[in-house]
């Protein structure tokens, strides 16, 4: 079975702890010109990145390898979810008309072989920002024929019109995360619904116009493992062929706290389930996210068909 191996720590005594952080989540900053490079093209060409405004952890090390996730559709979210760390406004700036070629440039000039391109929710929108985010599609593709595209959208507030907008210009993987398990799923997400998610993941699969369907989800909200096994059952009958599982980590004083740190372990327990299940790809550890990796991800559930 082909493995994606997870990021690994420093190498110590797994019971020493620094700080409240467990040893497992402690590494090495990454080094080299890369790094500085990736940051001079997104900010050349005035492009958002997720990496920047939700403080992901794994920020250095993508973009120390000439990647990121691009954020659409402006740096401000008409939700106020729980977890994320994202500015929050009701009255979020118009959709940018030079964006959709600004991150197809700043791609043809990062060289990317798989870039992923997710959205801030935009409810205040009609059609939740669906048709930009084609443009987006469209765009890369035209100036990037050899990269895959991978989407992260909102669920556009249940508006399967604007998401079958979406679908139709064909990502190799559309991503919706369903974020948690349902019990925790009102406390964590902000209008957002369990099962609208499920539905958004089966309509993407039933479209035939995407290779992949992906969703994850964060462990560590107080969730116990059966829900988490709950969660990946009803991923697996969604149509979900790809599940990313990381460790929820809280971005400010003003987020969710951290009930639990995850071990490796259990981690791989997620892993072991998932695939017994019959989920093709599965990508567990306590630094994964949806987007980290997500060219080397692609590539082992490709190759499993």
């Amino acid at each position: 079975m082909n493995k994606l191996k997870v990021l690994n720590p420093l190498p110590e005594n797994p019971e020493k702890k620094r700080g409240r952080f467990p040893s497992w989540l402690h590494r090495r900053l990454p080094q080299g010109k890369e790094l500085f490079q990736t940051g001079s093209i997104v900010k050349k060409y005035r492009l958002n990145t997720v990496c920047e405004e939700s403080k992901c952890p794994n920020r250095l090390h993508c973009y120390a390898h000439k990647t990121a996730t691009f954020l659409a559709l402006g740096k401000a979210c008409s939700r106020n979810c729980g977890f994320c760390d994202i500015d929050f406004t009701k009255t979020p700036a118009p959709p940018e008309e030079d964006e959709p070629e600004r991150i197809a440039l700043s791609v043809l000039e990062l060289g990317l072989k798989h870039v992923v391109v997710t959205m801030v929710a935009r409810d205040d929108l009609p059609d939740g920002g669906a048709a930009h985010m084609g443009k987006i599609i469209d765009a890369v593709r035209k100036k990037n024929r050899e990269c895959a595209i991978e989407v992260l959208t909102s669920d556009f507030n249940g508006n399967f019109e604007a998401l079958q907008t979406v679908l139709k210009h064909k990502p190799e993987v559309f991503n919706h995360n369903i974020e948690t398990v349902r019990r925790l799923t009102p406390r964590v997400r902000h209008r957002a619904t369990y099962d609208r998610t499920l539905e958004i993941l089966r309509t993407a699969k039933a479209s035939g116009e995407v290779q992949f369907v992906k969703s994850g989800l964060m462990v560590g909200l107080g969730e116990t493992k059966d829900e988490v096994f709950e969660t990946l059952r009803d991923l697996h009958a969604a149509g979900c062929q790809i599940v990313t599982i990381g460790q929820y980590l809280q971005a400010s004083a003003k987020k969710l706290l951290v009930k639990q740190f995850v071990t490796p372990e259990e981690f791989k327990q997620y892993e072991t389930y998932g695939y017994s299940i019959g989920i093709q790809q599965i990508y567990s550890g306590p630094f994964v996210r949806s987007s980290f990796n997500a060219h080397e991800v692609h590539l082992l559930a490709a190759q499993k068909g």
